[in-house]
């Protein structure tokens, strides 16, 4: 990693892994973690699910722009939410200070950690189907991503190891993109 990119930034889909992977990656790199669909609730003051209920998905992406726009920070492990792929621009500032890895995972492996797809909070149209969801994910955060994680199968730590070995390699400064995986 470069000193003007010194943070790592985790893209993906709800249910992905980035969160906790983030945390055990922030403790490995000796990073700081920042997740930020808890600096919007607590700038909120609310859930997620409170948002989309009383505003609207629309809202929330919104306000998790704003947040994200906000958000100078160095040396720190950023978990994004899902939905973080539908700003340029806040994508655009994340990226100048970091390295953006989109943890890949397949819908199967997707369906069977998210349990709560209707009240997780997700900045989603209201007829919207977690396969529908993924399908229009995938383009942006592939759109994204400097590295990509393809996660199936693998236990957080060895995302993690995984995540390490691509950041020393640096071939995300080159080539701009990572290995596609089995996912989207």
């Amino acid at each position: 990693m470069t000193r003007d990119k010194s943070n790592i930034i985790l893209i993906g889909m709800p249910g992905s892994g980035k969160s906790t992977v983030g945390i055990l990656l922030a403790k490995q790199t000796g990073h700081d973690f920042i997740d930020t669909d808890v600096l919007i609730q607590t700038a909120q003051g609310r859930s997620l699910q409170d948002i989309v209920d009383h505003e609207g998905y629309l809202v929330l992406r919104n306000i998790e722009e704003e947040i994200l726009l906000k958000l100078h920070v160095r040396n720190q492990v950023i978990a994004t939410g899902g939905s973080a792929v539908y700003s340029a621009p806040a994508m655009e500032h994340l990226k100048a200070g970091g390295v953006a890895v989109f943890l890949q995972v397949d819908l199967p492996t997707l369906k069977a950690r998210v349990h709560d797809y209707e009240t997780r909070g997700l900045a989603k149209r209201p007829d919207q189907s977690l396969d529908d969801l993924f399908e229009e994910r995938c383009a942006l955060y592939r759109k994204y991503a400097d590295i990509t994680i393809d996660c199936i199968g693998l236990a957080h730590d060895e995302v993690c190891m995984r995540i390490i070995k691509e950041l020393k390699k640096g071939s995300w400064k080159d080539a701009g993109k990572g290995t596609r995986g089995s996912g989207c």
